[in-house]
């Protein structure tokens, strides 16, 4: 019996990759997408699935006091700190895992105080399900030591009244946090734009996939 051909997804309220005029402002290897390009497909795609609701959880901002460490409850009052770790702890790992690894960190120690003084050994078995323990209780670790030499308190709160590029300027002085890990701590735990990409896909393959 023949196969029915595959219908083709109706794509009009994206415009066509043809018409597209690359920038070769900020990666001149890389043209396209342009941000203007980005937020078409964003909207496209908003337009026809709606918002997801797995997401809507980073669209609550804090109401925590500049520098003020808060609760974490997997919905509101996550700090940009706590965001940062989860991200780092989603390395080389399921979303399953890094999940259970984050909450298993914060119920074994109560503030990221007690993290920094805790013995390397009790952070790794705290994050062992998420895989790399020992690489990752030593970035983390040195995030809160870096942070406490160079501001006096274990918090990134103030990266929220920075700049785009003040942010990333931050956070890539920290081992193990890359343009990846900092373009999601960007946009999902400090609501700005940016477009996190992997090590494997270029710009412009992630633009293909969206829009195919």
């Amino acid at each position: 019996m023949p196969k029915k051909p595959k219908r083709k997804r109706d794509l009009s309220p994206i415009r066509s990759l043809e018409t597209l005029k690359p920038s070769f402002e900020h990666y001149p290897d890389h043209p396209v997408p342009t941000p203007e390009q980005c937020r078409d497909v964003r909207d496209a795609l908003l337009a026809h699935h709606g918002f997801p609701e797995e997401f809507t959880k980073y669209r609550k901002s804090t109401t925590s006091p500049l520098g003020a460490e808060t609760a974490v409850d997997g919905v509101a009052g996550e700090t940009v700190l706590d965001g940062l770790v989860s991200t780092l702890l989603s390395q080389n790992t399921t979303e399953s895992n890094s999940r259970r690894a984050f909450e298993s960190l914060k119920s074994a120690f109560p503030t990221w105080e007690h993290v920094l003084a805790a013995e390397s050994k009790l952070v790794e078995d705290a994050i062992r399900c998420g895989g790399l323990a020992a690489t990752k209780a030593a970035r983390i670790k040195s995030i809160l030591r870096a942070l406490k030499e160079k501001r006096g308190q274990i918090c990134l709160e103030y990266l929220r009244h920075l700049s785009v590029d003040e942010v990333k300027t931050e956070l890539s002085t920290f081992k193990g946090i890359g343009p990846k890990t900092i373009a999601c701590v960007l946009m999902f735990h400090l609501q700005r734009d940016d477009f996190p990409v992997d090590t494997h896909v270029s710009s412009f393959d992630s633009f293909q996939i969206l829009v195919s």
